[in-house]
């Protein structure tokens, strides 16, 4: 399927699930779009992300007049505990459906735990490379993509780190991985339908993160 056909299969899905999407053409106009959604004084957090680093995003939420709750400036302990009372919480997904599913694999879980309950509002902000076909290529996506490269950047000392790839490659459950201590596959999150108004998603068309 080409890439076009597979963004209007995305949108359409979404808005049947409740996410409300919006069609951004580059990462700047992505900022503007993320902008318009956020409001002077709103108190505000995120989820570690390569797209919002590579975006601007972050540097909006850094340098914008809102309270940004800083995972770089701020006990981690504390920034989650209190994510959970912010007004909005913006993120990236590991991947997208064409079904309108967001799936997400965290470490920690701070992330994964933040678009199920707690924040307001959630805007998830995701590069056309991260659309996948169903739930099972998503969570080859990871074993292959997101997973390894986050354990690079994240220097885990993982198997996936040193090889490129999960060690549990085609393999059914979800859930199967190495056995490190360091492994920052541990919680898997699928979002679904979801009632109008909390979850936007902002697509862009372009690669961005992992």
């Amino acid at each position: 399927m080409k890439t076009e056909e597979m963004i209007e299969k995305a949108m359409k899905s979404l808005k049947e699930n409740g996410m409300d999407p919006i069609l951004a053409k580059t990462k700047e106009e992505a900022v503007r779009e993320v902008e318009k959604l956020l409001w002077k004084g709103a108190v505000i957090s995120c989820g570690g992300s390569v797209t919002l680093a590579e975006s601007g995003i972050l540097d909006l939420m850094r340098n914008g007049d809102y309270l940004f709750l800083d995972r770089e400036k701020m006990p981690r302990e504390e920034v989650y505990a209190k994510t959970f009372s912010a007004d909005v919480f913006l993120t990236s997904a590991n991947a997208v459906t064409l079904s309108g599913e967001l799936y997400n694999v965290d470490g920690n879980g701070n992330r994964v735990a933040a678009i199920v309950y707690g924040p307001k509002k959630v805007i998830v902000v995701v590069g056309v490379n991260k659309l996948t076909e169903d739930i099972p290529s998503a969570v080859e996506r990871v074993r292959r993509i997101a997973a390894p490269k986050n354990a690079v950047r994240l220097h885990t000392g993982t198997p996936c780190e040193k090889t490129g790839h999960c060690c549990a490659l085609g393999e059914k459950d979800m859930t199967a991985g190495c056995a490190s201590e360091s492994r920052i596959c541990r919680h898997y999150l699928v979002t679904g339908k979801q009632k109008e108004g909390r979850v936007r998603v902002i697509l862009v068309e372009e690669e961005l993160g992992y």
